[in-house]
């Protein structure tokens, strides 16, 4: 099985049990690889599988939320393309987020610094789409982090609830939080 197809067998089981929750057995019984093959695969282990997840997941986010914020098209429709994918992302809130899961317990310690790297990569293009419109630098940070807050907040509340309204509701509001006016 090339690797490719191993490591997107392995996104869903990092997305909803995190780090520490994805054991070398959870992990083989979804790619269907006994623990050798996987660790012909990965020599790293669970370590280099999830650096691989999380690299993977970053390749699919720059495509699908990065490269439209930065399009030449309108603001709106720029917006309006980032959210389409993060819709997509967290499949309509029914999906964990890779953010929240990964950085809880050992993963904190192993991939803080390049889950702070996405997020931070996240605010500052969003912050950028903001300011376009004439919006202040602080201003525009600011929406850009409420952004972020909303969507967080409401794949917790999915996730508790078994409801996935609060995320719909969410990212239907993102345009009123970065663009009021």
């Amino acid at each position: 099985m090339p690797k490719e197809e191993v490591i997107a067998k392995l996104i869903p089981i990092f997305r909803h049990y995190g780090y520490e929750g994805a054991t070398v057995s959870r992990l083989s019984q979804a790619t269907g690889l006994k623990k050798a093959s996987l660790y012909h695969h990965f020599q790293g282990g669970k370590e280099q599988m999830a650096e691989a997840v999380l690299e993977s997941i970053g390749a699919w986010i720059e495509e699908n939320i990065f490269v439209p914020l930065r399009s030449p098209k309108p603001v709106k429709e720029r917006l309006a393309a980032m959210i389409q994918g993060i819709d997509r992302f967290y499949e309509s809130g029914q999906t964990p987020c890779v953010l929240a899961v990964m950085s809880l317990g050992e993963a904190d310690t192993l991939f803080h610094q390049q889950l702070g790297q996405s997020l931070e990569k996240w605010l500052d293009e969003l912050a950028k789409v903001v300011e376009e419109t004439g919006v202040a630098p602080e201003e525009a940070r600011l929406r850009a982090e409420d952004t972020i807050i909303l969507i967080q907040g409401a794949l917790v509340l999915v996730r508790v609830t078994n409801d996935t309204q609060p995320f719909k509701r969410a990212i239907a509001r993102i345009p009123q939080i970065l663009l009021p006016d």
